[in-house]
């Protein structure tokens, strides 16, 4: 550095990356910034220069340096900033001691401290243990921690595990094998480590009620409430404990239950469409950040998921990390799961994608179906999303499906009412946009139960989709490849001529 770098650093006064000193009889106050700079984003120290910028500087001898040193030694860990002298016309000179950022855990004395703007201060309790826990993550977490002895293989859902291995190799994102035992799968997800069975593998795949005792904050709770607040009765309650693929299934569930859809009739086209107050997929996007996110730490802790009259609220316990903050979320932001090896499985499932893009998606599926953007709140130790819903278009509608009570079966949760008459023939009742897209995808070649389903985005055979499958099987638009033996593994569905003419009258319509 020379006077001229030196004179432009100092014009623009003390900053949270610039301190200011006189002489070196103030390093131990210079010290203590010199260590908040390391907890935040750098910057510099300067002896000889007072607090209104004038360069002046100080006489510099071994002593002095030696002084300096030993100040540094009190900070821990050791750190070793920069140190160089700018020497002046007068014969004096101007120490800088500059310090990389990176958020680090320095302390001074024993104690940490933190930089805002000019202001140097302690750093306050919470915040050091905050960033203590975030410095232990990488390598010791609640999920790379080896499970009790007692816990072994057969407490885990292999049928699960080889679910995900399939999805893992349809999506490409495992390369097949040989080995598909289920011990050679869990090492390749990274859940057994040296031999050691993980929390994590517990966590994804956990199923034997010896864990339920062992593991109870592995729950979720799902609740539709007659009210806009909790103050309200229950109009359904639920509590179920599983693995996050299983919790993953039954918020999806009670969605598919409880969500309210409208349906329209559009002029020139043979299929109805429908509208759910709050988009599947952003919703399932949603509770499966909250699955992969949420702190397992909590013995209590659980995934929640509210339904209220005016809106819809998905809970995750724990606070937001690695700085980030409600307002990021709703930009590109870095992924930094608190569980990433939760994560990455749930990514080599097919059920999230991975760099961030997780947010972003769900704010654009809920503009794709008119509802306004979702927000994040953290509060109380929580975080919450918030979903509003989707402002309805102004057209006939064919009907909604009913808020319904939990012990009413799913049959009842997905009929049609006020617009239909009982003895409506089924032939004509318009077709769902599920039952479309059924067709659309066989329309080129037959297809497998598995390929239904990735094409739908559906993870599992739901009851909205073995109603529909089943529909455009009695109404003779699909027909199946082994038609004696429907269960059948190879079993694949095409297009008859009845439905094949059914799409072609559609495109005519369309193109009028």
């Amino acid at each position: 550095m020379n006077v001229q770098e030196l004179t432009k650093l100092v014009s623009g006064g003390e900053s949270d990356r610039l301190e200011l000193k006189q002489t070196t009889g103030q390093r131990t106050s210079a010290m203590k910034t010199l260590c908040a700079m390391l907890n935040g984003l750098g910057g510099f120290v300067l002896f000889g220069v007072t607090d209104q910028g004038n360069i002046i500087g100080q006489q510099i001898s071994t002593r002095t340096l030696e002084d300096i040193a030993a100040e540094l030694r009190r900070i821990e860990p050791p750190a070793f900033p920069d140190i160089e002298t700018v020497t002046l016309e007068t014969g004096n000179g101007v120490i800088a001691l500059m310090v990389p950022g990176g958020g680090g855990l320095y302390t001074y004395d024993g104690r940490p401290y933190l930089r805002s703007g000019p202001t140097t201060s302690v750093m306050p309790r919470a915040e050091y243990e905050r960033r203590l826990i975030e410095r232990l993550h990488v390598t010791h977490r609640w999920e790379n921690e080896p499970v009790a002895e007692e816990i072994t293989i057969a407490d885990l859902d292999e049928e699960e595990i080889q679910i995900t291995m399939d999805n893992a190799i349809r999506l490409g994102r495992l390369e097949a094998t040989d080995r598909r035992d289920t011990a050679s799968i869990l090492r390749g997800l990274d859940l057994i480590r040296e031999g050691n069975l993980l929390n994590v593998a517990v966590a994804l795949y956990g199923k034997t009620n010896q864990l339920k005792t062992l593991y109870p904050q592995m729950g979720i709770r799902l609740a539709r409430f007659r009210g806009k607040n909790r103050l309200a009765d229950f109009a359904d309650n639920r509590q179920y404990w599983g693995h996050a693929f299983a919790l993953l299934r039954r918020a999806e569930s009670f969605l598919m239950d409880h969500v309210p859809i409208a349906g329209r009739v559009v002029s020139g086209k043979m299929i109805r469409e429908d509208q759910p107050w709050y988009p599947p997929r952003a919703t399932r996007e949603a509770m499966a950040n909250a699955l992969c996110h949420r702190d397992y730490t909590i013995p209590g802790g659980a995934v929640a998921v509210a339904m209220y009259d005016d809106h819809l609220e998905i809970t995750s316990p724990g606070a937001l990390q690695f700085g980030i903050t409600p307002e990021k979320l709703t930009k590109p932001h870095e992924s930094k799961p608190w569980n990433p090896i939760i994560a990455n499985v749930f990514y080599r499932a097919g059920i999230i994608e991975r760099w961030g893009t997780g947010t972003l998606n769900i704010i654009d599926w809920c503009a794709e179906n008119g509802n306004p953007a979702p927000t994040w709140q953290e509060q109380a130790g929580s975080v919450y999303v918030t979903f509003l819903p989707a402002t309805l278009p102004d057209t006939p509608q064919v009907g909604t499906k009913l808020a319904l009570s939990q012990n009413q079966e799913t049959e009842e949760a997905t009929e049609q009412v006020g617009a239909h008459d009982e003895a409506h023939d089924e032939a004509h009742e318009p077709m769902s946009n599920i039952e479309q897209r059924i067709l659309v995808i066989c329309s080129d070649e037959s297809r497998s139960t598995p390929d239904l389903l990735q094409f739908l985005g559906y993870k599992t055979r739901t009851g909205n989709f073995k109603r529909a499958l089943a529909r455009l099987l009695g109404l003779g638009y699909l027909e199946m490849s082994i038609p004696d033996k429907p269960k059948s593994k190879n079993q694949r569905y095409r297009l008859t001529t009845k439905g094949r003419k059914l799409i072609q009258e559609s495109n005519k319509r369309q193109k009028r």
